[in-house]
C-alpha cells in the first residue's frame, strides 16, 4: 500500500468517527427527558399561577430542598445538556444569524442553519432566502 492510500484511509476513518460521535450525541439528546421544574407549592397559591418559573426552595424543612422521595424534582446540574450539543439546533446544525449576503457566503450547508436577522427588511430577506436555498442552506425563519 502506498503512503497516499494510507493517508486517505486515515482521513476517512477520522471522518467516520466524528460522524458517529455526532450521531451518538444527537440520539442522547433525543432520549433525554427533563422534568418541568416548577416552584414549590405552585398549585396552592393563586399568585404563582402566572409565574410558574423555578425558584430554589430555601426552607429549613422543605422536602424538595432535601430531595425527599415523592416530591417534585429539584433543578440540579445533573439535568444539564451535554456540552457537545449545548448550542445546536434540534436538527443538529449550528444556528447562525445572517444579515447580508457576505455573511451567507461564509457558511457550510452541512454544518450551519440560517436565521435571518430581524432587522432585515422584506426585500433583502426574500433575496437572502432565495440565495440560501440555492446554496443548499436551511432557513429556520423564512417568514
Amino acid at each position: 500500500m502506498s503512503a497516499d492510500y494510507k493517508e486517505m484511509l486515515a482521513k476517512r476513518i477520522e471522518i467516520l468517527r466524528s460522524l458517529r460521535k455526532k450521531r451518538r450525541v444527537l440520539l442522547l439528546k433525543m432520549r433525554m427527558r427533563k422534568p418541568e421544574f416548577l416552584r414549590w407549592l405552585w398549585w396552592k397559591f393563586a399568585k404563582f399561577e402566572n409565574n410558574l418559573k423555578w425558584k430554589r426552595p430555601r426552607g429549613k424543612d422543605n422536602p424538595v430542598r432535601l430531595a425527599l422521595k415523592g416530591y417534585p424534582p429539584k433543578a440540579s446540574i445533573g439535568y444539564g445538556t451535554p456540552n457537545e450539543i449545548k448550542d445546536l439546533h434540534p436538527s443538529g446544525l449550528k444556528p447562525v444569524v445572517v444579515a447580508n449576503v457576505a455573511d451567507l457566503n461564509k457558511l457550510d450547508p452541512s454544518k450551519h442553519i440560517v436565521y435571518i436577522a430581524s432587522s432585515v427588511g422584506l426585500k433583502k430577506r426574500l433575496e437572502l432566502v432565495k440565495l440560501a436555498k440555492s446554496k443548499g442552506l436551511k432557513v429556520a425563519n423564512e417568514r
